[in-house]
């Protein structure tokens, strides 16, 4: 069976993803989804140089530019809430002290304080621009637990929908998100300051 050229197919078939005609191996029937920005994540980008504050840590590196280009939906006095960059659905964010600091227990009571309230802040924000089904939570301390930058902590906030897990994460490691990251920190920046009242 060979493929066929845009030429061939009639204006209802789509057009096959394998790739043009002439390139080696056979059409297998699957279709791919590319998605090529997560070999930016696979290949380590954005991963700190070293275990210190400063511009290796994209965290650090973050509080220095403006919210639009860091992604920044929120910023308190003692931290902030970021987009994730590979996130697990639309809306995930990071909740961050702005101390560089790797261990939850390493914060101070006014830090640990803000960091509760920004993500109590951050579940109502998501809620009201996207009203999902549930929630995870969570910090991932160290790199054996899965920390992919265990030198400056941050606690993950996933907006959940039944349903929203199907194939991809399982068998290719990928996630279909609809909304461009500009896009959602925008909507989830107007929700912020719905929720917040100013």
């Amino acid at each position: 069976m060979t493929m066929p050229t845009p030429t061939d197919q009639t204006p209802d078939e789509p057009v096959l993803p394998e790739g043009p005609p002439g390139l080696a191996g056979d059409p297998d029937g699957m279709q791919r989804l590319w998605v090529p920005h997560r070999m930016v994540y696979l290949g380590g980008a954005d991963k700190p140089s070293d275990d210190g504050p400063g511009p290796g840590c994209p965290f650090c590196r973050v509080q220095t530019q403006d919210d639009a280009t860091a992604l920044v939906v929120a910023r308190g006095e003692r931290a902030f809430v970021v987009l994730n960059l590979y996130p697990y659905n639309s809306g995930h964010l990071l909740v961050c002290p702005y101390r560089h600091v790797a261990d939850y227990v390493a914060l101070d009571d006014d830090e640990t304080a803000e960091v509760t309230a920004l993500t109590r802040t951050a579940i109502r924000a998501l809620t009201h621009a996207y009203q999902p089904h549930g929630f995870n939570l969570g910090m991932n301390q160290g790199a054996v637990a899965g920390a992919g930058i265990a030198a400056h902590l941050h606690q993950h906030v996933v907006p959940r929908w039944s349903g929203d897990a199907n194939f991809l994460p399982i068998v290719a490691r990928t996630r279909a998100l609809p909304e461009l990251l500009a896009d959602a920190r925008s909507r989830l920046a107007q929700a912020w300051t719905a929720v917040t009242g100013g």
